[in-house]
Parts: C-alpha cells; structure tokens; sequence
C-alpha cells in the first residue's frame, strides 16, 4: 500500500522548506498530485525520483 505524504511530512522528508515543496510541485518538478486543494504525495514515487536522479549523475 502507497505510503501518502502531505507537503508538511515530505518537506521533512527531503530536508527542504514547505514553499519550495509546493513550487515544485507546481511547476511539475515533484510528483504530486492535489486532492480539494491540498498537494498528497506518493513517497514510493519521490523515492523512485531521486534514485533516478542519483544514477543519471553518476
């Protein structure tokens, strides 16, 4: 079962500020999706993104 993250938990999540998160995700950076006007995130789909990101670095 998907683990849903609201702005709050994933901002601690990756160590960054809530307005950044939400200017992420607004611009499609982050994958999110807004349920009645609050952004939910699917953490295994942040995880999948920054392992991805990882590896096109190496």
């Amino acid at each position: 079962m998907a683990e849903i993250m609201t702005v709050k938990e994933l901002a601690k999540y990756l160590k960054m500020k809530e307005v950044t998160i939400y200017r992420c995700a607004q611009e499609g950076r982050l994958p999110g999706i807004k349920i009645r006007g609050q952004w939910r995130f699917d953490k295994n789909r942040i995880d999948e993104m920054i392992t991805q990101s990882n590896s096109q670095r190496i």
